[in-house]
């Protein structure tokens, strides 16, 4: 194995787990950058999207096995994964959606955007670094 073949494949590697660990984080920085945004002074009670935190229980969970299914499925040339993650998680979660706490869907649409995006982002990368590896 060569210099960049080893490159290649820890590139690979590295792109799988930041997709995978560093979703969190980030999706927790966008939805409080949100709720910052909507104009909730700072020491107000919580309310809106970090309430709804409260009912969409597992949220950090199902986003690790979410983004790991969409950055495989990317790095597999099946990005057709992600309908199904769409579907499991919008099946998963009708119920918690239709309740009447202010701000749950709307964390459930960012928090899943921005975790798709993410992976999508990075399996994506992962795959061209998977191409050029044995091209």
């Amino acid at each position: 194995m060569t210099i960049p073949h080893i490159l290649l494949t820890a590139a690979v590697v590295v792109s799988g787990l930041f997709a995978v660990f560093l979703g969190s984080p980030l999706t927790v920085w966008v939805l409080r950058h949100v709720e910052r945004r909507s104009g909730r002074a700072p020491g107000q009670s919580v309310s809106g999207i970090e309430r709804a935190e409260l009912v969409l229980r597992g949220g950090q969970v199902i986003g690790l096995l979410e983004r790991t299914a969409v950055f495989f499925g990317i790095l597999s040339g099946w990005p057709e994964a992600m309908i199904g993650v769409v579907a499991l998680k919008g099946l998963g979660r009708f119920a918690d959606l239709q309740g009447q706490t202010e701000g749950a869907a709307e964390r459930f649409l960012i928090g899943s955007m921005t975790s798709l995006v993410w992976a999508s982002l990075l399996g994506g990368l992962a795959r061209m670094a998977w191409q050029a590896l044995w091209a």
